[in-house]
């Protein structure tokens, strides 16, 4: 095996600190004691206890959340539909046209993307909330689930699938029993960033939401415009942690479709 070298070895310790030192000094600080966040005044954990009692924060959290998993669940199955059909069906007439409106949100300035949106809701006079937020999350990942999801159909073995239509299974059992399962871990993935996407999100929730529908980003955002808060770093913290929960459990069941071995069509 061939060993790094200095300059490989200091640019990956260059990259690492770039991308995660900022992460760091802000779970260290959400610990600090002193209200000013820029002042070190020692260890504790009283923002985390004030955070608690923080209702608009809460609320901003727990609606974020909510808004992030049906938008997610939603942008799944319809993405994973439309994977299906760009590598499943072959050549249809419209294919192109198809294909290119699901790849538009992700060239497509979220500026665009929200003002498109805003408008639309208001020419269907349609109050906006937690499920125009919704729908306009789930535009907006959806693309990005496709695009996951047929990365794996193209790189699956259609002979399993060729198999079990031989067989006796029905396409439909086929899609069930051997095409899906063997995806699975795509669509996993897909879910995964279109919940971190839509729980990241600012400018297309900003032009979507409305009275009773602030996400904990534009809670943030309106916030620290008047002053970073010790109570932000808190909530940032445990977001990260959240999220870290969640990549560690996708590796552990990857890896465990890993060691399962090959998928058997009996």
């Amino acid at each position: 095996m061939n060993r790094l070298s200095s300059f490989s070895v200091a640019s990956l310790a260059l990259g690492m600190a770039f991308l995660y030192l900022p992460i760091l000094v802000l779970v260290i600080y959400s610990f600090n004691a002193s209200r000013l966040v820029a002042v070190w005044g020692g260890w504790s954990i009283r923002w985390y206890v004030d955070l608690w009692n923080n209702e608009a924060l809460v609320e901003a959290a727990r609606m974020s959340i909510s808004i992030a998993l049906v938008s997610a669940a939603a942008a799944t199955l319809i993405g994973t539909l439309a994977a299906l059909a760009l590598s499943r069906l072959g050549y249809f007439r419209g294919r192109t046209v198809f294909y290119a409106m699901i790849l538009a949100p992700l060239v497509m300035p979220e500026v665009i993307t929200g003002l498109s949106l805003l408008l639309l809701f208001v020419a269907v006079d349609v109050d906006r909330g937690f499920w125009t937020v919704t729908i306009a999350h789930t535009t907006l990942t959806m693309c990005f689930v496709t695009v996951i999801v047929q990365s794996r159909l193209a790189g699956m073995d259609r002979t399993l699938e060729e198999a079990a239509l031989d067989l006796g299974c029905t396409p439909l059992r086929t899609l069930l029993t051997v095409t899906l399962p063997l995806a699975l871990p795509g669509v996993f993935a897909g879910f995964l960033l279109a919940f971190a996407l839509s729980l990241d999100d600012l400018v297309v929730a900003t032009f979507t939401t409305g009275p009773g529908a602030t996400t904990l980003p534009i809670r943030i955002y309106s916030e620290v415009r008047l002053g970073v808060k010790p109570e932000i770093n808190a909530v940032c913290t445990i977001m990260i942690a959240a999220v870290a929960v969640i990549v560690v459990v996708a590796a552990r069941l990857a890896r465990f479709g890993d060691e399962r071995g090959p998928l058997r069509v009996a």
